[in-house]
């Protein structure tokens, strides 16, 4: 089920294969499977493919030792960066260095010139690995300059040089990272490949096990999105069946000049499949939503919020009004997504905060990185520097399931879990789209999905509504949150034809 793998619990794998197998088994079967992505990455390879290969001064150059020697064999051009250790290598590597120097592979100094100005079919980073604590500088930063300037593939092993392998930020203030196309990920997939800057600079990920006995795998608390998660909870729709079997939600925001939000919200929930859906205001309720009449809109104050399944904040404001109305809403026993200006207030009230942590009914969180960093009483950098952390340490602070949104957003939930979404991409940097997940995942819930499932089915969902627009064209630039409501509607019942019950 795609789990994912800090950098000691793999230390930890192996540490615990290596026991059992002949001394360098793991390091010959990482070069071997570096090599088999690489010459996947070239069916054409001829003895006219240019291949650069940079090994670095550890085990991870030892790798990329391993794997020259192996495209060597098949004919390829492989020239071949060397950066030797400034103490004393692992036997392991030794072996590797030798099998290198004894096959084809043309062993060049570094020049910088001569890199730019060749014309790689492939170029291998085996510079660095999962353990690099400092930021790469001198040479190193040079040729990482030089390589992601390169018109190429570049497949990076484990992990591209310069990324952290747990929060997927780069190494160091300052830092720079080799912007891979694809990464080849050893012995278990690794967090930091999926969430924060891992999107942008590991590209395509695969991961080759090595090999390695599943009984030297513990259960792992982190996985990567994936609709089995969710799929049982995906149900065709009886035709014994009305409105009232599908849920009300009702949407709290619409302070005065703010009601673009809570609207975006209501129809993505009514589009999601709630069966009756109350657009709430603040101050200066619409009368009807001509775009979607099928809204309720009405004064929030006049509303008995025990009977829907609560949308709080967006476009909701800071006003006094709008903390006694979140107060109502935590107070009652509805199911509760709070977003936008409800996750804004809660951070102010250490009282709101402690209500919410006790509430019996389901809570989910949507912040985005500066609202999350608001209520952990940090910074933007701080959350981003350690994703997993933020969301896991708000889940379990708050008592509720937590969507941190951004690149790889973070799912997790009070026990620890967590689980990084595959789906979306820039096209969802733009207003409104965070309304529209919260009016997506209050429908989920409104219908009868356990606030996990929710959650993790909204993400994915929402990603996959921006991936379908994109592909067919209407983005990344320029696509508007309102476009991805129709792709949800198409997406939700789609999967419910395929996956559903």
């Amino acid at each position: 089920m795609n789990p994912l793998y800090s950098v000691a619990e793999i230390r930890a794998i192996e540490r615990a294969a290596a026991a059992v197998l002949p001394p360098g088994a793991l390091m010959q079967r990482a070069g071997q499977a570096s090599a088999n992505a690489a010459l996947d990455l070239m069916p054409f390879a001829t003895a006219k493919a240019r291949v650069l290969v940079l090994a670095g001064p550890g085990d991870n150059g030892g790798d990329a030792l391993e794997a020259a020697a192996h495209i060597s064999f098949t004919g390829a051009q492989v020239t071949l960066i060397h950066f030797a250790p400034s103490g004393t290598p692992s036997p392991e590597r030794v072996e590797a260095l030798q099998r290198a120097k004894v096959s084809d592979a043309r062993f060049r100094e570094w020049d910088d010139a001569d890199i730019a100005g060749t014309d790689w079919n492939l170029v291998l980073d085996g510079l660095f690995g999962i353990g690099l604590k400092r930021p790469l500088d001198g040479p190193y930063r040079t040729l990482a300059e030089t390589i992601n300037q390169l018109r190429c593939t570049v497949l990076a092993l484990d992990i591209p040089s310069g990324l952290d392998a747990d929060t997927g930020t780069v190494v160091g203030p300052n830092g720079i990272a080799i912007h891979a196309t694809h990464t080849i990920t050893f012995i278990g997939n690794k967090p930091g490949l999926h969430t924060c800057d891992g999107r942008d600079y590991a590209g395509l990920v695969d991961v080759a096990r090595l090999d390695i006995d599943a009984a030297h795998y513990a259960p792992s608390a982190l996985h990567l999105n994936d609709v089995k998660f969710f799929a049982r909870h995906l149900r065709a729709r009886r035709h014994n069946s009305h409105k009232g079997s599908y849920g009300n939600v009702a949407v709290i925001g619409g302070a005065r000049g703010m009601s673009g939000a809570p609207i975006l919200a209501a129809r993505a929930a009514l589009n999601s499949g709630a069966g009756r859906v109350y657009a709430l205001f603040a101050e200066d309720a619409l009368a009807s939503d001509p775009g979607q009449p099928e809204l309720m809109c009405r004064p929030a104050d006049d509303f008995d919020f025990s009977q829907a399944t609560l949308v709080i904040g967006p476009g909701l404001g800071g006003a006094r009004h709008a903390h006694d109305l979140l107060a109502r809403a935590i107070g009652c026993g509805s199911a509760l997504l709070a977003d936008a200006d409800a996750l804004n207030l809660l951070a102010t009230d250490p009282a709101l905060q402690g209500a919410m942590a006790q509430r019996p009914a389901a809570v989910v969180l949507t912040p985005h990185p500066l609202e999350a960093a608001r209520l952990l009483g940090g910074t933007i950098a701080a959350v981003q520097a350690d994703r997993l952390a933020a969301a896991r340490t708000l889940a379990a602070r708050l008592h509720a399931v937590v969507i941190l949104k951004g690149s790889g957003t973070v799912i997790a939930a009070p026990n620890g879990n967590a689980v990084i979404n595959t789906t979306g991409n820039p096209a969802l940097a733009t207003a409104g789209t965070g309304d529209v997940l919260a009016g997506l995942c209050g429908a989920l819930l409104a219908q009868g999905w356990p606030q996990w499932e929710a959650a993790l089915a909204a993400v994915w969902l929402h990603g996959m509504a921006a991936d379908v627009l994109v592909t067919e064209g209407s983005g990344p630039i320029g696509l508007t949150a309102s476009e991805l409501i129709p792709a949800i509607r198409v997406a939700l019942n789609r999967m419910v034809q395929h996956h559903g019950r």
